[in-house]
């Protein structure tokens, strides 16, 4: 194989990563499916590699090798997806949203909306799952309530992204612990260290937002309709139950997401009369409420709804491969050590995390192209795997929810029903990152 030469790079490159964006781009505006671009950008990048010498059998042992590299986080990928179905089915989410909304107290409704999203999410671990079932609903009983919903929304994203950052069965956690070779209990430790004080600052706010915004009417509407078409036993959260404790045993995750699918499964079929072929289905095609009123807020989950993100995360890996191969990307690296000399390493993280999240608008593309970016000069100057991991979460991921053109951003206003004046209220997503810039290298990194 030729060896990677810097000066022979930065051409091809270029040519590739225009190309990327243009395309990129033009599927964000059209509708279309973000993996052509990924597909386009795969075939730009290889073109690149050839050009500067690389023969087209190398690139694709390189390409592979990324790819198999993914292989686990494909795998918990499907298993959040068939999780997510099951416990629609079972009657796990209903009942943390029918009960999550009958202790609301009409003058603390925008901060137990925050907390029960941020509860909600961490046992889920994801973001648009809590943002299409219980802050749909939360934003019914806000307009219901007349409740500014601009305020409302921004609760409920910064809730979201609590644990769509921060919980060990978040796929975006997963992800960046395999990326970065890290351990994910370990990096959700760091994790709620360094969120811990952004956290009761954003509690003491909306406390006294909802002081000055109270829950004028309750709509019961809903809250009946989830009563009546599901069983909500005890029984019902045992999934949940399996998914906080486990974690604390430090099981591996794969066997926890098992665990919580299996008992998931067997609830759906014995407490919801569910049969057991349509539970097999619901696990593949998702959950598919048979009461209008409730379709649009539970429907959805399933392995069908996870090809999308497993497309992304393999095409991402692979473009990682290449990078990695050629050495492609050692231009690029060289003015970010260079970046980091001058203000730091989480700086630099930030600068860089947000620029290719403005670019990708993708949080997998966003986080998996920071740690191409930054893993290398992170090495040059001292920084550690578990440092790398902590910073993509305390940068790409909360910064994702904050870009308006961002699939991160743009899908849970969508659910919600509102537009972008709802981002300056979502606190935790600023102050993160704020507060961790200042305080990194006293409390966490030396």
């Amino acid at each position: 194989m030729i060896s990677a030469k810097k000066e022979m790079l930065i051409v091809p490159l270029l040519f590739a990563f225009i190309t990327f964006i243009i395309i990129m781009i033009f599927c964000l505006a059209t509708g279309y499916s973000i993996l052509i671009a990924m597909l386009a950008g795969l075939i730009a990048f290889t073109i690149a590699g050839r050009l500067n010498g690389f023969f087209y059998e190398n690139l694709k042992e390189m390409a592979l090798k990324g790819i198999k590299e993914s292989f686990i986080v494909l795998e918990i990928m499907f298993l959040i997806g068939f999780l997510t179905a099951v416990w629609r089915s079972s009657g796990t989410i209903t009942f943390f949203v029918y009960y999550g909304v009958s202790i609301i107290t009409p003058g603390l409704f925008i901060l137990i909306s925050f907390l029960l999203c941020c509860i909600l999410s961490y046992i889920l671990g994801t973001s648009f799952g809590v943002a299409g079932t219980l802050g749909v609903i939360l934003m019914v009983l806000a307009r219901s309530g007349n409740v500014n919903e601009a305020i409302t929304a921004g609760a409920i994203i910064s809730g979201i992204y609590f644990g769509d950052r921060g919980s060990p069965v978040s796929s975006s956690a997963i992800l960046i612990a395999s990326i970065t070779k890290t351990n994910i209990y370990d990096n959700v430790k760091l994790m709620f260290k360094t969120a811990g004080i952004p956290l009761v600052l954003v509690t003491i706010v909306y406390a006294v937002l909802s002081v000055l915004n109270p829950l004028k009417t309750v709509d019961t509407n809903i809250s009946e309709a989830l009563q009546t078409d599901f069983n909500l036993s005890l029984w019902a959260i045992l999934p949940a139950v399996f998914m906080l404790i486990l974690p604390l045993l430090k099981i591996n995750i794969v066997w926890v997401f098992i665990t919580s699918i299996f008992s998931g499964f067997l609830i759906t079929i014995t407490l919801q009369d569910m049969s057991v072929l349509d539970t097999l289905k619901c696990c593949i095609i998702g959950y598919h409420s048979q009461n209008d009123n409730l379709a649009f807020i539970l429907n959805g989950g399933g392995a069908v709804s996870m090809l999308s993100v497993c497309g992304v995360v393999l095409l991402s890996s692979a473009y990682s491969g290449i990078f990695k191969g050629t050495n492609m990307l050692n231009v690029i690296q060289d003015s970010l050590t260079l970046l980091i000399s001058k203000i730091g390493l989480f700086g630099s993280m930030l600068i860089c995390s947000t620029l290719v999240t403005c670019v990708f608008c993708n949080q997998t593309i966003a986080s998996m192209m920071s740690r191409d970016l930054l893993e290398k000069p992170y090495e040059i100057a001292g920084g550690s795997p578990s440092e790398l991991a902590i910073d993509i979460e305390n940068s790409s991921i909360v910064l994702c929810g904050l870009i308006p053109w961002a699939i991160s951003c743009s899908v849970p206003l969508q659910m919600l029903g509102v537009g972008y004046q709802a981002l300056p209220f979502a606190f935790l997503l600023y102050i993160i990152p704020f507060y961790y810039i200042f305080t990194k290298k006293l409390f966490f990194f030396n």
